[in-house]
C-alpha cells in the first residue's frame, strides 16, 4: 500500500473523508465552511498559512497541518514530485473563497458556524486537535 492510500485510509478510519490527492493552489484561498488536513505524502513545499501576512512554513513528505475553517493557504513552491492528501470532516461543506470584501463579510458568519471536528484526523478521539481547539 503507498503512503497515499495509508494517510487517505488513517483519515477516513478517523472521519475525515471526501479526500483528494493533488497539490496545494499557488494562490491564496481558503474553506470558510469546513476544516481541511493535508498531508504531504510526497515532496515538499513552501505554504503560506494565514493569509498574505501569515507565516510561510517549509513542508515534507509525513508532514501533516490541520486548518481550520477560515485559515488562507498557499503554496508558495515546492518540488515537481510534491504530493498532497487533502480530507475534510463529516459535517461541513467544501466551499473556496478568495480574500475580496465582499466574500470577506459573507465567510465570517459561515465560520462561527463551523462545528469542532469529532476526531483528530490522524490520532482520533484520544487526538490533541479536540483538546487544543477547545
Amino acid at each position: 500500500m503507498t503512503s497515499t492510500r495509508r494517510r487517505c485510509s488513517l483519515f477516513e478510519q478517523n472521519g475525515w473523508g471526501d479526500s483528494w490527492h493533488n497539490g496545494i493552489y499557488d494562490y491564496a484561498h481558503y474553506h470558510s465552511q469546513t476544516h481541511e488536513v493535508l498531508g504531504i505524502a510526497r515532496g515538499r513545499a513552501r505554504v503560506r498559512f494565514g493569509g498574505a501576512k501569515g507565516r510561510a512554513l517549509r513542508l515534507k513528505a509525513g508532514d501533516v497541518v490541520i486548518l481550520p475553517a477560515g485559515t488562507g493557504h498557499q503554496r508558495l513552491g515546492g518540488t515537481k514530485d510534491l504530493l498532497v492528501v487533502g480530507a475534510y470532516p463529516p459535517k461541513g461543506k467544501y466551499d473556496e473563497c478568495r480574500a475580496t470584501p465582499k466574500e470577506h463579510e459573507r465567510a465570517q458568519v459561515a465560520i462561527r458556524k463551523v462545528a469542532l471536528p469529532r476526531k483528530d484526523p490522524v490520532f482520533g478521539r484520544e487526538g490533541p486537535l479536540l483538546q487544543l481547539w477547545e
